[in-house]
């Protein structure tokens, strides 16, 4: 098995940091010898700090600005993710994007400056349900992926998420003809822009939960899972984790 399925879950604003900690050594020592699958947690910023993972287990910030100091209130610095030991960060997540109105230029400049820390992004994208019944999914994503990904060499440290904004938290899921559709357009945009190094992963995201990820993840072309409220839930989470593994070792 060359790579690792991605189980990463984006904990949102929930949790405060001594339950995040607990959370994640309760996950760790249900889920012992995972070979074939990598977990990443995500916690709000508070809850980073004097947390101890190890190989498969990893932490990831939710956000970040671009520059690395200054009079940005509120804001956290790539480098201060990078001092709690974050290997992965999330960009361009929709609620980042509806309701912090941050564009695409803002994504692009959180990319590069992520990638110049050596850390890895984890690009979200994904159309509204205006855009699927107009028709104009594949028209959207390309865009995204595009102006995301605008002056960026290579994606080989690179992660795209794809979340269809209307399955997000919503309990509404694509169906597999739409997600294996989806990941398959994202894939020929990618080895378009970067004929040399398109293999990043291409993680599913929305509504996935312990009663859909088997299927889930039978979909051809999703290599991992982005998963919002089954993450909050330990034994939903650690049932997907196992799911997962197994289904893995088997292959």
């Amino acid at each position: 098995m060359n790579n690792k399925f991605i189980i990463a879950g984006n904990w949102k604003m929930n949790k405060t940091p001594s339950e995040g900690k607990i959370f994640i050594n309760e996950v760790r020592s249900m889920v012992p010898g995972l070979q074939n699958t990598k977990v990443i947690f995500f916690p709000a910023y508070s809850g980073l700090a004097n947390i101890d993972v190890r190989d498969p287990f990893y932490l990831g910030a939710q956000n970040c600005h671009w520059e690395g100091s200054g009079a940005f209130t509120g804001e956290i610095s790539i480098e201060m993710i990078k001092d709690c030991n974050a290997k992965y960060i999330i960009v361009g997540h929709s609620e980042r994007r509806q309701l912090f109105k941050e564009q695409d230029k803002d994504i692009n400049y959180k990319i590069k400056a992520i990638l110049a820390s050596k850390l890895k992004p984890i690009l979200c994208i994904g159309e509204s349900i205006e855009d699927r019944n107009a028709m104009s999914t594949e028209n959207f994503l390309q865009r995204q992926l595009e102006d995301g990904l605008e002056g960026i060499k290579s994606i080989d440290d690179c992660i795209i998420a794809y979340e269809p904004i209307w399955a997000i938290g919503t309990g509404e899921t694509a169906n597999k003809d739409q997600i294996g559709s989806a990941h398959d357009f994202i894939r020929s945009v990618l080895r378009n822009l970067y004929p040399e190094s398109y293999s990043c992963p291409i993680l599913y995201g929305g509504s996935v939960n312990s009663e859909n990820a088997k299927e889930l993840f039978k979909i051809k072309g999703v290599d991992g899972f982005l998963i919002g409220g089954a993450s909050l839930n330990k034994e939903s989470f650690i049932s997907i984790i196992n799911n997962v593994e197994k289904i893995r070792r088997e292959q």
